[in-house]
């Protein structure tokens, strides 16, 4: 039980097991880097996370690595000896390589892929949800229920990049790039979610993060979704726990659109969906399931409040450079949300 408590109120740490006599195996957990750079061409996103199975032979560490530009996904899978993660902090070694809040050191040279070097994070901007014994992260409430099939959490909403990196024979300087952290655990991924992200808009310091799924609940389902922007030094928070609800999401092959709304604000995204590559993701099985990301999205992002004088729109712009998943049984996400029929 205080391993709980601890590890829920330190989200970047790792929550999972020393060994293999964990009671809800299987487990993952997975940190998610974002990095792209000045010029905006080199878009990397790199996961490095372990998976307990049922089966010890199968347990192990893994970094995963997906290049925007290119939609290359490639796997590179370490003995589960060689993974070591703080329960109290924010600090992973997996074989040679190493990842904290204040960069990476990666050392990753096998046949799939050539990717050295090191890349420093500095004026980070920390998830302004606040940690708190009533709310621990961008969760609420929810941080504290055991029997979750999968948490979230977010490190960084935004950061500068220093440094380059070594991909195949080719250099790419990240400094004056930008990056995004976030990280999930749990026993398996949604059976169906939207989740989107970025923090290249015209606006500097604005990021957006948002996601919807369909969530276990008690021998029932429901669709919880976590929206946040963050905009001159102010997050509006969109979130099933905060009261928050959808009001449109209508998905094609062309784009997502979705617009929430609380007491005072409303928010519209469309999202422009885009080629990618396939990363390999967690299931009750194994690391056995396909979900196709993009980091090449674009979300147009509108954000209204309502007065005496009707809406007002109080940020309009569009951010590029966006991560996109759009995995799963969507219709039946809809479905569960009552909404009626409209065009994207």
């Amino acid at each position: 039980m205080f391993s709980f408590i601890q590890t829920t109120l330190t989200p970047a740490g790792y929550h999972g097991p020393r060994d293999d006599r964990h009671p809800r195996l299987p487990f993952f957990e997975g940190w998610y880097f974002k990095l792209v750079d000045a010029h905006e061409s080199t878009r990397l996103a790199v996961i490095p996370g372990v998976f307990h199975a049922r089966d010890p032979r199968e347990n192990h560490a893994f970094i995963q690595v997906l290049d925007g530009a290119t939609g290359q996904v490639s796997y590179h899978q370490y003995p589960i000896e060689e993974f070591l993660a703080s329960k109290t902090g924010f600090d992973i070694h997996i074989g040679p390589n190493h990842f904290s809040q204040m960069g990476m050191t990666l050392d990753i040279a096998d046949p799939q892929r050539v990717l050295c070097g090191e890349v420093r994070f500095h004026d980070p901007l920390p998830s302004p949800w606040p940690v708190t014994p009533l709310s621990p992260g961008i969760m609420g409430w929810y941080a504290w229920v055991p029997f979750m099939e999968c948490y979230h959490g977010v490190v960084s909403f935004n950061h500068g990049l220093e440094g380059d990196l070594i991909m195949g024979d080719q250099r790419c300087d990240l400094t004056g790039g930008r990056g995004y952290i976030e990280k999930d655990w749990g026993r398996s991924f949604p059976a169906a979610w939207i989740w989107t992200q970025t923090n290249h808009f015209k606006h500097a310091d604005t990021c957006l993060t948002a996601s919807i799924a369909i969530i276990p609940w008690l021998g029932s389902v429901f669709p919880g979704f976590i929206v946040g922007l963050w905009h001159e030094g102010q997050l509006y928070r969109f979130a099933t726990y905060t009261g928050a609800h959808t009001n449109v999401l209508d998905i094609s092959t062309d784009q997502v659109h979705w617009e929430v709304s609380n007491r005072d604000y409303t928010l519209e995204m469309i999202a422009s969906r885009a080629e990618g590559g396939l990363l390999i993701a967690p299931t009750p099985s194994g690391m056995d399931r396909r979900i196709a990301e993009t980091l090449d999205a674009r979300v147009s992002v509108r954000l209204s409040q309502r007065s005496s004088r009707g809406n007002q729109i109080i940020f309009e712009d569009e951010g590029r450079n966006a991560g996109l998943e759009a995995v799963g049984d969507l219709e039946r996400l809809r479905q569960m949300l009552a909404l009626p029929n409209q065009a994207a």
